[in-house]
């Protein structure tokens, strides 16, 4: 063997060893390109899961604010229930002396 079959024996052989390796990285690649796009659909059901939950929120807190309400007019009418009885009585009391 001379020299320059050395050299092209050398040169196919590293030719062979770069195409391997090229379709190694390009394999690993479309994995990782896989793997993104599996996150990216993560990511985006996962914010409209969030905005879901925020939207539950804000009506829960909503109806927890119009239940305080119903609440309170509840209790505030017992309490003017209880002020009219007190002043009929006292009516009535100022009325028999």
């Amino acid at each position: 063997m001379n020299a320059n079959e050395k050299t092209l024996n050398l040169f196919s052989t590293r030719v062979r060893q770069m195409i391997l390796q090229y379709n190694e990285v390009k394999k690993e690649n479309n994995e990782l390109y896989s793997l993104v796009d599996a996150r990216d659909r993560e990511i985006k059901q996962l914010q409209a899961q969030l905005a879901q939950a925020q939207s539950d929120y804000k009506s829960l807190m909503m109806a927890k604010m119009i239940e305080i309400s119903d609440t309170d007019i509840e209790s505030a009418q017992k309490r003017l229930a209880k002020l009219i009885r007190d002043v009929n009585k006292c009516i009535t009391l100022l009325s028999e002396k």
